[in-house]
């Protein structure tokens, strides 16, 4: 659990339609985050918008695009992001991966 104070912020930006080994790259991601423990992770899916191959990427009825943007963002400690990042970076091939100063101001799993 993280406590008040500096912490680190993972975000990773994908494609819905990336895979590892047929399995779905943001699940591939999301597993590891669980493997290693991570404070908590989640995964957005968003309505449009491109990377760097400027393509354009929606969710407009007529236009049943697969391949809408996916984020993942997880905030831990520097050294949990940082061994997170051994194992998210290798297996990310279109996409960026971005990690910020942020500070946690209040984190709890809400049982008393």
């Amino acid at each position: 659990m993280l406590i008040q104070g500096p912490a680190k912020k993972l975000t990773v930006y994908l494609d819905e339609n990336e895979k590892v080994h047929g399995k779905p790259l943001f699940e591939v991601i999301l597993d590891i985050l669980f493997r290693h423990k991570a404070a908590g992770a989640s995964v957005f899916r968003g309505i449009e918008g491109y990377g760097a191959s400027r393509a354009m990427h929606t969710a407009k009825i007529l236009e049943l695009s697969t391949t809408l943007p996916v984020k993942i963002e997880v905030v831990d400690t520097e050294e949990k992001i940082d061994a997170l990042l051994l194992e998210i970076t290798p297996i990310v091939h279109k996409g960026l991966i971005e990690v910020n100063d942020t500070k946690v101001i209040k984190s709890g799993s809400g049982k008393a």
